[in-house]
């Protein structure tokens, strides 16, 4: 089996995390919330360094990707690794890919001494979590995650 590689995105890449981001969204049925431009991606990746990014590739061939934010815990008094999304393309499944995607996340998050690690999954994507159950990841059934949109924060705004 080829091996997979993982690397950090760099400018070069906008096209690719674009278009990943759309398999993505084409996956998790959510195309049409998808809105990000590659300027976008550009200006917040590496202008301003809000999120970051790795891909994985298999030989030449990108295979998926992972991209992450930090954040940060009052009662932990530490950041926390936010992990925004994780996608290994259909072709590549069952590799082992998704789990090396997120441990290289992992080695991350101790490297640079986060106080843990967190994401969110859909809840009919069963795949997933059975995947993150295996390793170990509880979810956070008492908690309830709330979103206010672009729209709705302006209209309080105004």
């Amino acid at each position: 089996m080829p091996e997979l590689t993982i690397r950090p995105a760099t400018p070069e890449d906008l096209g690719l995390i674009r278009k990943l981001i759309a398999e993505l969204a084409l996956y998790e049925k959510l195309e049409n919330e998808v809105v990000v431009t590659e300027s976008l991606l550009h200006e917040y990746l590496f202008v301003q360094s809000i999120a970051r990014c790795v891909l994985a590739y298999e030989a030449d061939e990108p295979v998926g990707f992972a991209l992450w934010f930090y954040n940060y815990s009052t009662f932990i008094g530490k950041k926390g690794l936010y992990l925004e999304d994780l996608f290994v393309r259909p072709a590549f499944r069952q590799k082992g890919y998704g789990k090396k995607l997120l441990l290289h996340l992992v080695s991350i998050a101790v490297a640079e001494d986060c106080g843990r690690m967190e994401w969110s999954v859909l809840n009919w994507n069963t795949p997933a979590i059975d995947f993150y159950n295996s390793l170990g990841a509880v979810p956070m059934e008492e908690w309830t995650l709330y979103r206010l949109s672009s729209q709705t924060m302006r209209k309080l705004c105004s």
